[in-house]
């Protein structure tokens, strides 16, 4: 694409809480708003303003360009950015005296985010937050980069040089900015448009997307990178389907499942994963997942869970099923509202004592050697060996650049329960009891630090693929807590956030403007998928259904295909992109496939699964050029190649009987496969012939049954667990 950089040096708990915060009378309107993000920046000096038509008028009014700031609460390096730069006055002066300054919460508004990070990743070479572009008053984007010091350092101009010279640019030379930054966008459009392939859809992108991850492979760690190291929940899924269509005793299979499981088993293990209180920060600054970027996601906390159970259910691991449990307690217990829905994040930064300003990232999670020997006493020499405590702290060299970590251990797992069991002279139940409980001592001491700040938003597509966790996680581990979250969680969701036929974005005290994007339906309908497998309500397939219907609606490509992230009639938003790349989120088309799909299963729609293949082909040229781009469309697209399998079950869902063979069915991976209950099925008025079918098989001489059917063409039913465990293994 070509672009014009016009400067050098360019690069890249609940809601009752309200804070109140008072408008500033600097400008600052910040305050009015719902956004975490936008509210620890209301009584920065910056004028700033929401994005909306308010800020763009002044722009135009007073022919200033527009600096637009997006990141979002729990981001290490927005509040750095903030702390050196928006909360000094002569910054501040420079940017109200030359600029209308804009705040967005990328969370709220993934669409302004997506748009201007295209250009910030086109144009640099890389991308991240805190962004910071500047536009023209048109809104077309000029010059941007992500965080900025406040004087020269890191090969990075310092921010108030490089405001003065944006400024003088603009008072000499504004025309051609103008005039080339529209020429600009419109290579930026021409970019952002995914093209179909050049033929049918094959396996082939399968085959290559498996030989790129097979080579991206960390053969040591686990993972796909050196470092930094981030959890790729959706290429855990391709290769964790691939290992299943190819055969688990076949080359490639056995090769896949393995790099899944190292990867799982060695993040489990290590400090990425939060050893007392469950969850799993956000990335690994090192190779070996040892020190993490604190800050913990809800979108990771969902898919890893799903990741974790998948892995289990395919290989029997033990370790993968224990971590759901506790990522699922993790979330129940730190990030579930008392509405039902779940907040979005905490914050890698945290207080070192209370009542004292000094802060550091990683504060609430690490400890000193004398303080756990403190608190544990006779036991601290057995817990500092197994969990890795060293006096001089543990950070592997060069995870620690600036000397944070000195003297301080992120908790790993390093030994064994044989080899605890071995040094505590114990046997392995005895010695895993005694950690337990040295694990509780300290997670008890650590909940009185100063917690990290929790964004508290609910936003729609993470509360849709968390649904899709504890729905799952219950089914599998047989445990209706967890059921009932999901239940809760999507009930909030109907009420407070689907209104007038549409959904909306975001909930924070009451439900945001902004209406939902794409992923927010995607996420949302695989979320009540799996919960109508869990629980077989025909209400969450009916909203499923509708939900379906209005995403084909406003998001649809027409012309080519594929879901554009976006809806028409914002006239803010230069560009509708169609999302291209499975990141730490989903792209909604990817999810959608195989929505689309599973739905036509459920129902005999074929026309959802035709559409099914043209989303897929709509990505096409992507999958055919780099498919490990897209790992969760190779997923989905795997599950178009294979015929189904429905799997109905007939008897009361109260009996033993009944409950036996679900557990056989939940306890397998099957990812090409839909589970029906006859009875509840009956209660799916109008929702296609197949759930009439389930609804007339009956159970066998008063015995829980089960149908093994493709197309609706069914096996003689089998009432013994293990016989229905013989023909789900063909």
């Amino acid at each position: 694409m070509n672009t014009v950089v016009f400067l050098s040096a360019g690069h890249s708990i609940s809601h009752c809480a309200e804070p109140i915060v008072k408008p500033q009378l600097n400008g600052n309107l910040l305050a009015l708003e719902k956004s975490p993000y936008l509210l620890q920046h209301a009584k920065n000096p910056v004028k700033w303003m929401p994005w909306g038509v308010a800020a763009f008028e002044k722009a135009k009014k007073e022919n200033k360009p527009i600096f637009l700031s997006i990141g979002y609460s729990t981001c290490h390096w927005c509040h750095v950015m903030a702390h050196e730069s928006f909360e000094n006055e002569a910054t501040a002066a420079l940017l109200n005296q030359n600029f209308v300054c804009i705040k967005v919460d990328r969370e709220e508004r993934p669409d302004v985010d997506r748009l201007y990070m295209s250009f910030v990743q086109a144009t640099t070479g890389s991308g991240g937050w805190p962004m910071s572009v500047w536009l023209t008053p048109d809104l077309h984007p000029f010059y941007g980069g992500t965080y900025f010091p406040p004087a020269d350092r890191f090969n990075r101009p310092g921010f108030p040089a490089l405001l003065s010279r944006i400024a003088e640019a603009w008072a000499k030379d504004r025309e051609r900015i103008v005039e080339t930054a529209a020429t600009s966008l419109a290579s930026l459009s021409e970019s952002t448009r995914p093209t179909p392939g050049s033929g049918p859809l094959s396996s082939a992108p399968l085959e290559a997307g498996f030989q790129t991850l097979l080579k991206q492979y960390d053969d040591q760690a686990g993972g796909f990178s050196i470092a930094p190291k981030f959890p790729r929940p959706s290429a855990l899924f391709f290769l964790l389907q691939y290992a299943h269509s190819a055969g688990a005793d076949s080359g490639d299979g056995k090769v896949a499942a393995g790099m899944v499981l190292h990867t799982l088993q060695r993040m489990a293990l290590g400090g990425v994963h939060d050893q007392l209180g469950g969850g799993f920060h956000r990335y690994s600054v090192d190779r070996l997942w040892h020190v993490p970027h604190y800050e913990k996601m809800l979108y990771d906390q969902a898919q890893l869970v799903c990741a974790y159970l998948e892995a289990a259910q395919l290989t029997g691991n033990t370790l993968c099923a224990n971590t759901v449990r506790s990522t699922l307690d993790y979330v129940a217990r730190e990030m579930t509202d008392p509405s039902g829905g779940f907040h979005s994040a905490e914050d890698a930064d945290s207080l070192f004592a209370h009542g004292k300003p000094e802060h550091g990232e990683g504060a609430f999670f690490v400890w000193t050697k004398p303080e756990i020997n403190a608190l544990l006493a006779g036991d601290a020499s057995l817990f500092n060996a197994v969990y890795g405590v060293l006096e001089e702290g543990n950070s592997p060299r060069g995870s620690d650049p600036h000397g944070e970590l000195k003297g301080k251990n992120t908790l790993i797992r390093k030994l064994s329960a044989t080899e605890a069991a071995q040094l505590s002279g114990l046997d392995e139940t005895a010695t895993e009891t005694l950690l337990n409980q040295c694990r509780a001592k300290l997670l008890s001491h650590r909940a009185e630090r100063p917690h990290p700040h929790r964004d508290d938003k609910i936003l729609t597509a993470w509360n849709g693929l968390m649904i899709s966790a504890f729905a799952r996680g219950g089914s599998f581990l047989g445990e209706e807590r967890y059921l009932k979250t999901a239940r809760h969680a999507a009930l909030f969701l109907k009420s407070s956030l689907w209104k007038e036929g549409r959904l909306r974005r975001a909930y924070r005290i009451e439900a945001g403007a902004v209406p939902g994007f794409a992923e927010d339906y995607a996420c949302l309908i695989q979320g009540l998928l799996d919960l109508y497998e869990a629980d077989f309500d025909p209400a969450w397939l009916q909203w499923a259904l509708e939900l379906q219907t209005t995403q084909d609606r406003l998001f649809w490509d027409k012309e080519h295909g594929g879901y554009f992230s976006s809806a028409e009639g914002d006239p803010s938003l230069l560009l509708r992109i169609k999302e291209d790349h499975d990141g730490a989120e989903p792209a909604a088309s990817s999810v959608s496939v195989r929505n689309l799909k599973r739905l036509s299963e459920f129902t005999g729609q074929e026309e959802l699964a035709a559409r099914a293949q043209q989303t897929a082909a709509a990505f096409g040229n992507v999958l055919e050029r780099a498919p490990a781009a897209l790992p969760q469309m190779l997923h989905s697209l795997g599950g178009l190649q294979t015929p189904w399998t429905q799997i109905v079950i007939a008897g009361d869902l109260q009996s033993p009987d009944t409950q036996a063979l679900l557990s056989i069915v939940r306890r397998k991976y099957l990812p090409q496969a839909i589970l029906l209950h006859a009875g509840s099925a009956g209660a799916a008025v109008g929702l296609g012939e197949r759930l009439v079918l389930a609804a007339q098989m009956p159970a066998l001489n008063g015995k829980a049954s089960a149908y093994v059917c493709k197309n609706f063409t069914c096996q003689a039913p089998v009432s013994d667990p293990e016989a229905l465990a013989k023909l789900l293994e063909k």
